[in-house]
């Protein structure tokens, strides 16, 4: 994580800028994040990649041979299988597909049992199928457990389908926070500049359609 140069970061009553080095590891330890490229540890198993997300609650040399308790071992099984993966749980991570890898790091990311998401353009190298399919199961995922996500995300439509708030930002400053529905042609034109907002939209539209006829 990049350190602020200014501010606060509040995140269970803490200012995390604030923090020793063991106080923001513990308040890491809480914070689960999904990357745009996976993450993932290709030459271990799916179930490893998983139990990975537990590192940070296990000692060092438990750790460092990868020992894991019986309870954590359980819990990857249900994530795996609650993310459509248990079958997959003991190939390579290099094995799989994109969507896949990305289904891994959503299950490595809730085995830490975390109080917030932090999620980086999770549908950048997947198809507009798979994206949907990876955003349809985060905000599933999030609503079962009660659990806030930040997504960071440049698919508008994307973000206007799956999200219940928008924050959009420009050279650092917030110049939208949001509904979906409120996030117009202006709005775009804000945050991204000039451009034909509804022609864009209806060439998306058209395109997402057409992957869906093929699918």
């Amino acid at each position: 994580m990049t350190e602020p140069t200014s501010g606060e970061v509040l995140f269970s009553n803490q200012n995390l800028v604030n923090l020793s080095k063991s106080g923001l590891r513990s308040a890491r330890r809480e914070i689960g994040m999904i990357f745009q490229e996976y993450a993932l540890i290709e030459r271990l198993t799916v179930m490893e990649n998983v139990l990975s997300g537990r590192l940070g609650y296990v000692g060092f040399w438990r750790s460092f041979t990868r020992r894991y308790s019986s309870e954590d071992i359980q819990t990857a099984y249900a994530l795996l299988d609650r993310v459509g993966l248990l079958e997959h749980a003991n190939k390579r991570a290099d094995a799989l597909s994109g969507g896949q890898r990305q289904r891994v790091g959503i299950a490595r990311a809730l085995a830490q049992n975390p109080k917030l998401l932090l999620i980086d353009e999770p549908t950048a190298a997947l198809d507009p199928r798979t994206a949907r399919q990876i955003m349809r199961l985060i905000r599933e995922i999030c609503e079962e457990k009660g659990l806030p996500a930040i997504i960071n995300i440049h698919d508008v439509q994307l973000a206007k389908q799956f999200v219940d708030r928008i924050v959009g930002l420009n050279s650092g400053e917030v110049v939208f926070d949001g509904t979906p529905i409120a996030l117009d042609e202006s709005v775009l034109t804000k945050i991204y500049g000039e451009e034909d907002w509804n022609l864009t939209v209806q060439e998306e539209s058209s395109e997402l359609e057409l992957v869906e006829a093929v699918a």
